[in-house]
Order: C-alpha cells, then structure tokens, then sequence
C-alpha cells in the first residue's frame, strides 16, 4: 500500500524509534518504495544512518561500563550489555571480511566477533580466553549482518573461572555457536 510522504515518514520514525537497527533496505521493503526515498526521508527527518545509531547508543551507554577491554578494541558494534551477564553486538559483514573468490566471511572474523563479546562481558580488569569450543553452522555471506548473544553459564569464583555461551545469527538463522571459557583476574566480581 502506497502511503504519502508525511504519513510514511511519521511511520518511518515510529519504526526506528521501536527498532532502531533496522536497515534502510528493510525500511525500503517494509514501505514499499526505494531505498533512495528511504534515504532521504531519513535526510529530512535529521535521522542518521544505521551505522550512526548503532555508535550512538553503544557509545552513549558503553564508554563506562566495559572494563575488560578498551570498546574499540571490541569487534563488532556491541548494542547491549550487562556485565556477567549478557551482551549482544552486530558485524556487518563488508568486502574487508570475505573471500575474493566467493564472497564468504572468513571464520576468524564471526570468532572475533564471538570472543570479543565474551571477553567485554565479563566484569573485570582483566579477563582471558582459556578455551573455546565453536561450531560454525552456515556460510556468512559479504552484507549479511551478524548479531552475537552472549550470557554467562557459570562463573566458578574458585578457579577464576567463568564460562560464556555465544550464539551468532543472521535473521533468526545461527551461523555460530560457541562456549568459551575465560579467565579472571578477580573471581569475586559478579
């Protein structure tokens, strides 16, 4: 359904301020008109891209709460987290991240991605992946979006040890999964 410019763009801000991750091509899709339209409703209604409301929030709620690692050291923009508790980060996958050849994300990138969110989880100076056991389960392709959950399992004050899932998904498709074991400098924080 066609709708005109003042009713799609009221639209358009109520569906970014209630999902502000959206892209603009799922914004195109949804509003049934071009990208380019989406764009510059987005231009006229001082509504920065994705990209810059995704720093926005992490920078804004992140700048103190990470402890473990400098934030941009984190790969991956991290959208959400409670220390030792859950996180959750977004990768774009751009042309730096594939392979010539196909196209398909190379593996170290979805790890880092997975194990730099584990590691900013945790709530402590200091925080060291001791293992990890990983599956990657689809391909990643050049400009899919990957988002990373992370949640503490367990946390073992007497080992210095605390233990993090992280499952990685494009759409509501995993692409990753992995347990990674961590060390801490501090086994009392919690």
């Amino acid at each position: 359904m066609k709708r005109n410019k003042k009713e799609r763009q009221k639209l358009l801000q109520e569906t970014i301020s209630n999902t502000p991750f959206i892209t603009d091509e799922e914004l195109a899709e949804k509003f049934n008109v071009s990208i380019q339209t989406i764009r510059l409703d987005r231009l006229e209604l001082s509504i920065p891209e994705l990209r810059e409301r995704i720093k926005h929030v992490a920078e804004k709620k992140l700048e103190d709460e990470v402890k473990s690692l400098p934030l941009e050291e984190v790969i991956g923009d991290i959208i959400d987290l409670q220390l030792d508790q859950t996180a959750i980060s977004m990768l774009e996958i751009k042309r730096e991240h594939v392979f010539s050849r196909n196209q398909i994300a190379r593996g170290h990138h979805l790890f880092a991605q997975a194990n730099s969110l584990a590691v900013a989880l945790i709530n402590d100076e200091l925080a060291l992946t001791t293992k990890a056991n990983i599956h990657f389960t689809r391909q990643v392709k050049e400009n899919e979006r990957v988002i990373a959950k992370a949640k503490m399992i367990k946390n073992d004050t007497e080992s210095r040890r605390t233990w993090v899932e992280v499952n990685s998904y494009v759409g509501s498709e995993m692409v990753f999964s992995g347990e990674f074991e961590m060390y801490r400098s501090n086994p009392k924080q919690r």
